[in-house]
């Protein structure tokens, strides 16, 4: 068996070619241009060009950006202090801070500080709690990408088996709650499960989330599984990034697999713009 591939860059061509014409709609008929707020503190290389990219895909949407850059060495009190600004600002639609802050800085409660209703990034604790109830109007973006992914592609989820490896706030714990909320059955793993190879070998759908290169071998996967990448990373003496699978030996078993890049990552982006958007229609003022 060969894997066919889960298209997340062509995927989220369609759905921001979607958002692009909600956004015309929202300025044509009440005035309002969807507004995104991205905080960066600090220059962290990786951080820098992500928020970049986020600025310049909401641009792209005909949406409006501002990219507000804070020195590394800012204080909890001075962080908090523009968000605080920003939950003020009727014309801000969403704000995100963008992860991991530096290290002497509490991040869940600077990102707790964002209101509930801009919090577009779905990963304050009130984000988190509503998620859990069934009642969040945003949840975060990877998590919420790769279910749409799998919507897209109609992949069943009702009934699934799947298994989660990962339990970080940002990716493990809220993409299980989501497919959990679809009806899935979801086991989740992490660094101390024992026999991690036996628990992914019963999966239906496998969501790779641990950051750690090609940690999934290829023959722990079910003939026929659906395997969701959503690990990037850096490997000393290759000339690619990979994910968290063995793409290659996987994609020999697997039914559908996402590439390293063009998978789960444009699927991020994508979910960010459209929760703004939905934020601007909503709650929007101009």
């Amino acid at each position: 068996m060969t894997a066919k591939i889960l298209d997340g860059t062509a995927t989220a061509k369609e759905i921001r070619a979607g958002l692009a014409e909600r956004v015309e709609k929202l300025k044509t008929e009440k005035g309002i241009t969807p507004r995104l707020s991205v905080i960066l503190v600090g220059e962290d290389p990786a951080s820098v060009t992500y928020t970049r990219m986020k600025k310049k895909a909401c641009e792209a949407a005909g949406m409006l950006s501002d990219l507000i850059e804070l020195p590394a060495d800012s204080t909890q009190e001075q962080v908090k202090s523009v968000i605080a600004k920003l939950n003020a600002d009727p014309t801000v639609h969403g704000i995100m801070v963008q992860h991991p802050v530096p290290s002497h800085l509490d991040e869940l409660d600077i990102l707790s500080t964002v209101a509930v209703e801009k919090d577009v990034d779905g990963i304050s604790a009130m984000s988190l709690g509503k998620l859990v109830l069934g009642t969040a109007d945003y949840v975060s973006c990877t998590p919420l990408g790769i279910v749409k992914l799998l919507e897209r592609y109609e992949i069943p989820i009702k009934g699934a088996e799947v298994v989660v490896v990962g339990r970080s706030i940002i990716l493990g714990k809220p993409v299980a709650l989501a497919l959990l909320e679809r009806h899935a059955t979801v086991t989740i793993c992490h660094s101390r499960t024992q026999n991690l190879a036996d628990v992914v070998r019963r999966a239906d759908i496998v969501v790779a989330a641990l950051g750690k290169a090609e940690l999934i071998k290829g023959d722990w996967i079910k003939e026929g599984a659906v395997v969701v990448d959503a690990g990037y990373n850096k490997v000393e003496g290759r000339d690619k990034d990979v994910g968290d699978v063995e793409f290659e030996a996987a994609a020999e078993r697997a039914s559908w697999i996402t590439p390293v890049p063009g998978g789960v990552g444009p699927m991020t982006i994508a979910m960010l713009l459209a929760q703004t958007v939905q934020g601007a229609e909503k709650y929007g003022q101009n």
